[in-house]
């Protein structure tokens, strides 16, 4: 999927707000980089931890639930 698909489904799950998703997707980056497992196929030597973040919201996986409670 491009990029710019990807972008605007993950901003559907954050409520079509941006500031919304960029702190979703810096929580998930942060979480990946401390050692968590992605949700996704992905290899986080090859890949940014902030795409890998995007594409686990777009597909639903991270919800804004979730980074509210940790």
């Amino acid at each position: 999927m491009r990029l710019e698909k990807v972008i605007a489904t993950a901003l559907k799950h954050a409520g079509d707000d941006n500031y919304v998703l960029s702190l979703m997707v810096a929580k998930r980056a942060n979480e990946l980089s401390e050692g968590a497992e992605p949700l996704i196929k992905a290899d986080k030597k090859k890949e940014k931890l902030t795409d890998i973040a995007l594409r686990e919201i777009a597909e639903g996986l991270i919800t804004l639930d979730r980074i509210v409670e940790e």
